[in-house]
């Protein structure tokens, strides 16, 4: 068998060290010059989404490959560069350079009448080359399509300022001394507003709809370390949500005391935001909340609330889009935005392409990421079959009926897990 894996950051590599274990013949492209996905981004000084100041939100223990901890002096959540870093050397230490083709694009992947996958790339020197592969494992990530609002906010094309997504944003430096609108509150948002309050004249943070922020650390402790703890993950789910309701209400009481939008939705029914600083940013003055931004009228930002600020740049970390340009039509994202996928790995009616790392997990991803890539090994290897196609349709289905329910019917939260739960079921998954 022959595998062609797509990426080189943390899923990509788990995806390759799961194949070369067994054996399975295997290469793996990587559009970058070098391993590492988003942390090794601000040190190349490329594009987003990473930023200068970008650390992990989850503790190293649970970040790092279970078979190759991160090195015992670094902090709890490393900062990009000890990330990108790590990576390199989990790469070494696996064996896996020899596999990798960096600076390579993949420009079209497609089914074979007869089984098979052709893949298209372009190197770094600009020529293509076509190579037909047995399966392919797609972990490349997301945030790669920047979603601006649309539509712009109403005179935005007289704006007097810079208009940017957070793709484009790299260092609060480069914003010293002006007069900055964030919007967002998700962790790109919070994170880009707290640095630019070191730097820059004014710092105000556009909110339009509430989300739950939540420390980093509860009782002393990671909260992706409590998510995973047995203790918290045998607690029955609206048991486990008092808890955690409870555990915030002391820990930083109500959002609304902070200008903030108090959210509309209970925890766990939309991705929460990790944060240990911006509320502490927002009641020392260093960023002032805003609901959302109703007008532009030359250097002038005007809120819903009829406020309004001159602004310089506004900075929008309104997220991505789920895009794969170079997978055949409506695979894996449907016409209604939603992720089709067998147990969130397998595109059904495409036999041989597999997902590794399209989930959104509260808590660390890695352990999830290393579940997957080792069933898609086993899948590979002839040691798990899969069942029929109108069997894994049935599943998505299902599945994406609990998620409509709990999180509702937006782009994005097909892809939400629940650590715990989702583990289990790959652990099920595994050849004996």
């Amino acid at each position: 068998m022959s595998v062609c894996v797509i990426g080189a950051g943390l899923s990509g590599l788990a995806a390759a060290h799961a194949l070369n274990a067994r054996g399975v013949d295997f290469v793996c492209v990587e559009k970058a010059p070098d391993v590492g996905g988003i942390w090794r981004q601000p040190g190349a000084g490329e594009r987003g989404p990473g930023y200068r100041t970008l650390h992990l939100n989850t503790a190293k223990s649970l970040t790092g490959y279970a078979d190759f901890p991160m090195p015992g002096d670094y902090p709890m959540y490393p900062r990009h560069s000890q990330v990108a870093d790590y990576l390199r050397a989990f790469a070494d230490w696996a064996g896996l350079r020899e596999r990798i083709e960096p600076a390579t694009e993949v420009l079209s992947v497609r089914q074979e009448p007869g089984g098979g996958w052709r893949v298209v790339t372009r190197g770094a020197g600009g020529g293509r080359r076509t190579r037909l592969f047995d399966h392919v494992v797609v972990a490349s990530g997301h945030n790669t399509d920047p979603a601006l609002p649309d539509p712009l906010p109403e005179g935005a094309q007289s704006f007097a300022g810079t208009i940017l997504h957070s793709v484009d944003y790299q260092d609060a430096r480069d914003f010293a001394g002006q007069r900055v609108v964030v919007v967002g509150l998700g962790a790109s948002a919070v994170d880009i507003a707290t640095d630019l309050s070191r730097h820059a004249e004014r710092t105000v943070l556009s909110v339009r709809r509430g989300l739950h922020i939540v420390p980093k650390q509860l009782f002393g402790m990671s909260v992706d370390l409590i998510a995973e703890a047995p203790w918290f993950t045998a607690m029955p789910f609206a048991e486990a949500r008092r808890f955690v309701e409870n555990a915030l209400l002391v820990a930083r009481g109500k959002l609304g005391d902070y200008g903030l939008p108090e959210p509309d939705h209970p925890i766990f029914s939309s991705a929460v935001t990790v944060s240990d600083e911006i509320l502490s940013r927002i009641r020392h003055g260093a960023v002032v909340p805003k609901p959302a931004i109703g007008s532009l009228d030359g250097d002038r930002v005007v809120f819903t609330d009829g406020t309004a600020e001159r602004a310089d740049a506004i900075v929008c970390c309104t997220g991505f889009r789920m895009s794969f340009p170079a997978l055949p039509d409506g695979c894996p994202v449907n016409a209604q935005g939603a992720v089709e996928l067998y147990k969130r790995v397998v595109a059904p009616g495409h036999p041989g392409l597999h997902f590794v790392g399209l989930v959104r997990p509260q808590g660390a991803i890695t352990r999830l990421v290393e579940a997957q890539a080792r069933w898609v090994a086993g899948i590979v290897a002839g040691d798990v079959a899969l069942p029929s196609e109108d069997v894994m349709r049935k599943e998505i289905d299902t599945y994406l009926a609990a998620v409509a329910e709990r999180y509702g019917d937006t782009e994005g939260s097909s892809i939400q897990v629940d650590f715990g739960p989702y583990l289990a079921e790959l652990s099920e998954l595994q050849p004996v």
